[in-house]
């Protein structure tokens, strides 16, 4: 798989909104990790995405008034799934769906509304926390990425391997201070993704009722 540390390349910033549900209608783009791999995503009440033996991410920026966002609650449905990968494991860790919070240090945030994905591949700044459906590791286990800078990132599995459908909770600033130590600072960007490539497989999948509080 070549998610390396996508996230760090995924957001910008946006401009004040108020807490509450995230649309998945508008806002939205697709980000590919490679020239012949993607994904196909459909936006509107739900993002639904089929990859076949492909990845990508579509992500989206986080409006400056949930910056401060404390936590997540969403709906996800798998309704063909990838096999059982090592999450932990670099090129060998598909998994159905995966979504993405990006966080910076509060006083790097307002200096970076001007910045575009590709300037924050590789900021030192930048933390990531992926919420994983696949694997076959615990829920809640924390396990750092195997890809970009060393303690830049981490994959918290929620659901094993298969299909079904579920509803997720989390708590952003405890899962961060578990996976890096600290505050969690500003969350700036969303993304989700697919990844099937390194097993060649087909994931049926859709995210919803995606809300910050």
């Amino acid at each position: 798989m070549r998610l390396a540390i996508p996230t760090a390349i995924l957001l910008t910033l946006g401009q004040a909104a108020m807490a509450g549900p995230v649309s998945f209608a508008n806002g939205w783009q697709e980000q590919r990790l490679s020239l012949f791999s993607t994904n196909d995503y459909r936006f509107g009440a739900n993002l639904s995405m089929v990859s076949d033996g492909s990845v990508s991410i579509a992500w989206t920026r986080v409006p400056e008034a949930d910056w401060n966002a404390g936590g997540a609650s969403w709906n996800w449905t798998v309704e063909q799934s990838v096999p059982a990968t090592d999450l932990s494991r670099k090129g060998g860790d598909d998994r159905n769906l995966s979504l993405y919070f990006v966080f910076v240090p509060q006083a790097a945030a307002p200096g970076l509304k001007g910045a575009n994905i590709r300037s924050l591949l590789g900021n030192d700044q930048v933390r990531i926390i992926q919420y994983a459906w696949g694997g076959q590791h615990a829920r809640g286990q924390v396990l750092p990425s195997p890809y970009g800078p060393q303690g830049q990132g981490v994959t918290i599995p929620l659901r094993q391997a298969g299909t079904g459908s579920h509803g997720e909770s989390v708590d952003l600033p405890a899962d961060y201070a578990r996976a890096f130590g600290g505050s969690k600072g500003a969350l700036i960007g969303l993304a989700v993704s697919g990844d099937s490539d390194d097993t060649d497989s087909v994931i049926r999948a859709a995210i919803g009722n995606l809300t910050l509080r």
